[in-house]
């Protein structure tokens, strides 16, 4: 451990920049200076690749062994790294490239990297072939006439046949782009103008210049000229890579075998892994990824800028960035880690991300770089009551938006937290808590532990293994029950890691009732990062080596069931909004499999029971009449269609017929209605509690509680799901009244 840095992590959903971290057993991890180059010394590529493949061999969870099996599986996860959009190589380059297929393990080892030397010389003759197309293409402007259509789907394409028919398709590519970019520019002009935005806790941007008005005829022109020069700058920076871009391809191709989130992280990237941990990033607060030849969102971060903003959602394709009222910069082809900095910025400045929805429409949205205050997605609650003839139960409410733990300062964790707001819940006389989980993509163990037993008495919470075989069991070690009242734990596809641990906990001892889409997201997995920086051998190369993060552990429930790839089942599974989004753990490739070990001796909640089958009947009744669930069942069916249909008109009347009509269905199916009898209070303290606890400054809060107050009962009451759980609450309270003890 002295010799290889280890600090080891419970990370949540798949992520590129923001991590959740959940132990940290060092923090003298070296950070590299943005300004750093890899150098090109043959003893540091050897050495990197020997200790790479030593330490996925003898650390990572599969115990896989790097042959040519692997190799060759590596190969296919290289072709998709280097031309994932399938726009630069054509068949013949592919097999000239298979030659190597078997040697990836073999070139680890011997430092001699044949299969990088030959790509990168196929590669630069295609760009430099793509930057003639250019020029020849763009001498005059594209006509959106006819009847071409360009397929999206990089899965549903294959690498062009030869040259020639390369030619056409990048032809193709180019008049998309710039029909794209013509669009984006309608939208511009078409839209209101931008407020300055002014939400909790934000400095209102300065008041911004209006958007100068084009015509017609200069909005093709400003399309045809940016797409260009776009294009050009990305040429230009492919024909720039070098040895070391690819040397990072080579080796994450690797470890993409062995697992989705064990990750190799050259110097520049272990940079950005060290500013996500410190939490003091500035900027929008969101997970982007690569998804072929777009930048995607993969989570949107709670605290963050655009969380709080609330109109950037996962799965939205970021599709060009401007700072301000400043000219928009495409993002299209762009690595991910280029797009970021562009996203990024200094604290109070304005960042407006033009996006595409996944129903099609497109939207402008306005976002001012902020520091991601922890503070904001703290725990919190409310006493939720509906005021009619069926229901008089009083229902606490806590939120909890992911599992936070400082481990510099023990007082700050949400299981505290979440003690805290129970006492309150429980001085208010609540009937019944649900425990929202949703969208909560985990965080520390210590505190999927810990929380647990707030609500069962002494015995296992989860089990977890390691590479070797061994069986760790983390359990409760409290008799006494904080709080023994009905419990409802709501998930959907993003509660991952710790949040399926405790969900899974509360639903093998019968202590509560889950509810929420069909599963959680499934990610029952453990990452351990290993800085390659470590050891007076290593140190000689400076802090050029990187890190490797590597899956090291797997969670298992109590009843022996994995929480990996299935994750937790709901008891009463409701439409859920976000089904549509393939982003659960099994749909990544090389995901580690369900397995199952044997069951660790637990007692059952006792105080109670849950009838679940009548509950099931009764929630089923009222969703089926509840208009909000059918528009939700509609907006999946509905963006479930819109998913498949990846071939694009290059016809400009088509594509607007399109977006007209996607526009109205948008409109049809949004979901803002307010369910104006549910009764949300008793939230002002805790509120207000965080702010006082981590002794923030009250008067910059306090100028928009009463905004804030607002906008917290406003998002409860628009939300079905919560309406149908506080439904569901009544249900189990009137069951159990006659026989129910006080719980208070």
């Amino acid at each position: 451990m002295k010799r290889l840095l280890f600090t080891f992590a419970l990370l949540g959903l798949t992520s590129t920049y923001i991590s959740t971290i959940a132990l940290t057993e060092a923090k003298d991890a070296h950070t590299t200076p943005s300004s750093a180059k890899e150098s090109k010394d043959p003893r540091r590529e050897k050495l990197i690749g020997n200790i790479l493949k030593n330490a996925l061999e003898n650390y990572h969870y599969k115990a896989l062994k790097i042959n040519d099996e692997v190799s060759q599986k590596a190969f296919v996860q290289y072709l998709k790294k280097i031309d994932g959009s399938k726009q630069f190589l054509t068949k013949a380059d592919i097999k000239e490239l298979e030659a190597f297929q078997f040697d990836m393990d073999d070139e680890m080892q011997t430092g001699e990297y044949s299969l990088i030397e030959k790509s990168l010389a196929i590669l630069k003759k295609r760009t430099a072939l793509a930057e003639t197309l250019r020029k020849e293409s763009f001498k005059k402007q594209f006509d959106f006439v006819g009847n071409e259509h360009v397929e999206v789907d990089p899965e549903k394409r294959d690498w062009a046949k030869d040259e020639n028919l390369l030619k056409e398709n990048w032809k193709l590519i180019f008049k998309q782009a710039t029909l794209n970019k013509y669009l984006s520019l309608i939208d511009e002009q078409s839209d209101k103008p931008l407020k300055s935005i002014k939400k909790p806790n934000f400095k209102a941007s300065k008041k911004l210049p209006p958007v100068k008005k084009l015509s017609d005829a200069e909005m093709r022109a400003k399309a045809h000229d940016s797409v260009s020069k776009r294009f050009q700058k990305i040429f230009d920076r492919l024909a720039k890579e070098d040895r070391d871009d690819q040397l990072d391809n080579f080796y994450n191709s690797v470890t993409a075998v062995f697992d989705p989130h064990t990750t190799y992280l050259p110097a520049k990237k272990k940079e950005d892994f060290d500013i996500d941990i410190t939490g003091k990033l500035e900027g929008i607060g969101a997970v982007l990824q690569e998804d072929g030849s777009y930048i995607k969102v993969v989570q949107v971060v709670p605290g963050g800028p655009a969380w709080r903003q609330k109109d950037l959602e996962q799965d939205d394709t970021i599709l060009a960035v401007s700072q301000g009222s400043g000219d928009s910069v495409d993002l299209t082809d762009m690595k991910v880690d280029d797009a970021v900095r562009y996203i990024r910025g200094k604290k109070g400045t304005e960042v407006r991300l033009t996006v595409k929805k996944v129903d099609g429409t497109r939207k402008i949205i306005p976002i001012v770089r902020d520091e991601i205050e922890v503070a904001a997605s703290f725990a919190k609650s409310s006493v939720l009551q509906y005021k009619d003839k069926d229901s008089d139960a009083k229902v606490g409410y806590i939120q909890l938006p992911k599992f936070y733990r400082d481990f510099e300062n023990s007082q700050i964790n949400c299981t505290d937290d979440v003690r805290k707001e129970l006492e309150r819940l429980k001085k208010a006389n609540v009937d019944a808590v649900v425990l929202d989980l949703r969208n909560n993509g985990g965080g520390a163990l210590e505190d999927a532990r810990l929380m647990s037993g707030l609500f069962i008495g002494k015995g296992p919470v989860v089990q977890v293994k390691d590479h070797t075989g061994k069986i760790e069991v983390l359990e409760n070690e409290d008799p006494s029950v904080f709080y023994d009242g009905p419990l409802i734990v709501l998930i959907n596809r993003f509660s991952a890691s710790a949040s399926e641990i405790l969900a899974g906990a509360m639903q093998d001892y019968g202590r509560a009732i889950i509810i929420g889409g069909d599963f959680s997201h499934g990610k029952g997995t453990v990452q351990a990062v290993l800085n390659l920086n470590q050891g007076p051998l290593l140190s000689m190369f400076g802090p050029t080596m990187g890190a490797l993060k590597v899956t090291i552990q797997k969670f298992y429930r109590v009843t022996g069931a994995s929480t990996q790839y299935k994750g937790v089942t709901s008891d009463i599974v409701l439409p859920d909004i976000f089904s549509y989004v393939e982003s659960r753990e099994k749909d990544l490739e090389y995901s580690l499999p369900w397995d199952q070990i044997a069951t660790k001796p637990f007692s059952k909640w006792s105080k109670f029971s849950y009838n679940l089958p009548q509950l099931k009947e009764k929630s089923a009744g009222r969703v089926k009449l509840n208009p909000r669930f059918n528009k939700i069942v509609k907006n999946v069916e509905y963006l479930n269609k819109k998913k498949k249909d990846t071939l694009v008109s290059l016809n400009l009347k088509q594509v607007q017929a399109e977006d007209a009509q996607n526009k109205k269905m948008a409109e049809e199916l949004k979901m803002d209605e307010e369910d104006k009898n549910l009764f949300v209070t008793n939230f002002e303290d805790s509120l207000k509690a965080h702010e006082n606890i981590r002794a923030v400054d009250m008067k910059k809060w306090s100028k928009d509680f009463d905004q804030r107050k607002e906008e917290w009962i406003k998002s409860l009451r628009q939300d079905v799901v919560l309406e149908e759980s506080v439904k569901v609450a009544n249900d189990i309270v009137k069951a159990l009244k006659p026989k129910k003890t006080a719980s208070k």
